[in-house]
């Protein structure tokens, strides 16, 4: 027997009434911070390796709103395909970037992010080898560029409430690419009481960034920094191939920090395996090649699956 509602409809008469021009709706949007770790050219040529730089990609708007401005590359999520599956089609048409590691971020829906109308963002990181794309900027964006990531903190400050605690870390996050530097200085504030917890992110002021992009690389450079300290992502970064002084730069650049030989080997010695090959320098014990291990990985993905929940 079918079952009706309190108004005695059954589900086919219910839908076959049911308007929903009666409720206000968003539109959906895809955005993606996309993460790379580049060389530079070295200041002492008796080094061994060039510096790494964690860098994003940003396109610049080509036309309203935020004219000129740059911003993640993104847009709206067709009513055809999941926000996933938008992220990767705009990642192609802007970008000509295809084939990337995805992880949905956060779902932004302050009122008011968009001047055109009600927009909520399902955000993403992505992390590629930029090695591997030749960039190209798409139809609605004047310009692709590579940029320079720093987010430090500048103050922190806590107040204690009867029970629990409001704590607000005021960090600025530097964008910079040849000829451009953006900045932003953004409230990340943590409430604790004793049955609830709730952080909101906040701009305090922002320079050259369209909508709330700045909020959002904020809170992708955090979770790259996380995960990266305690689940093994930055191999996502890596080349099929590589060596350990190359894969410790990637992680020092990442947590904006020098680490301890034996801090570093702590955590990467299960993810790693030796292949017996060597670069140039063989011989040279910084010039073993290795690669990702895929069996201990798995559980490492696991433990980033925990991290996100």
């Amino acid at each position: 027997m079918e079952l009706l509602d309190r108004d005695g409809l059954t589900e086919r008469e219910f839908l076959e009434q049911y308007r929903a021009g009666d409720y206000e709706r968003p539109s959906v949007a895809a955005d993606i911070v996309i993460f790379t770790v580049t060389g530079t050219e070295a200041d002492n040529p008796r080094k061994l390796l060039p510096a790494k730089e964690l860098r994003i990609l940003l396109i610049r708007r080509g036309g309203h709103p935020c004219l000129g401005k740059w911003a993640l590359p993104g847009g709206f999520v067709q009513p055809d395909e999941n926000a996933e599956q938008a992220a990767a089609r705009e990642l192609c048409e802007e970008t000509g970037v295809t084939d990337v590691y995805l992880e949905q971020l956060h779902t932004v829906t302050d009122p008011g992010r968009d001047p055109r109308t009600w927009v909520i963002s399902c955000s993403y990181m992505a992390l590629i080898d930029s090695s591997r794309f030749q960039l190209q900027a798409g139809d609605d964006a004047e310009d692709a560029a590579w940029f320079k990531v720093s987010y430090r903190l500048l103050r922190e400050h806590t107040e204690l409430l009867e029970e629990g605690y409001v704590k607000t870390l005021t960090c600025e996050l530097k964008l910079a690419a040849e000829g451009e530097v953006l900045t932003a200085v953004i409230h990340r504030t943590v409430t604790a009481k004793l049955t609830s917890r709730s952080i909101t992110y906040t701009i305090e002021s922002n320079d050259g960034l369209a909508f709330d992009h700045g909020q959002i690389i904020a809170r992708a450079v955090e979770r790259l920094r996380i995960e990266t300290d305690e689940a093994g992502i930055a191999l996502h970064l890596m080349p099929k191939l590589f060596t350990l002084p190359e894969l410790r730069q990637v992680y020092e650049v990442i947590l904006d920090k020098e680490l301890p030989e034996a801090v570093f080997q702590r955590k990467v010695g299960a993810l790693i395996v030796e292949t017996g090959h060597s670069t140039d320098n063989a011989g040279h014990p910084d010039s073993r090649l290795y690669r990702r291990n895929w069996v201990d990985l798995q559980d490492h993905e696991d433990r980033r699956g925990e991290l996100q929940a």
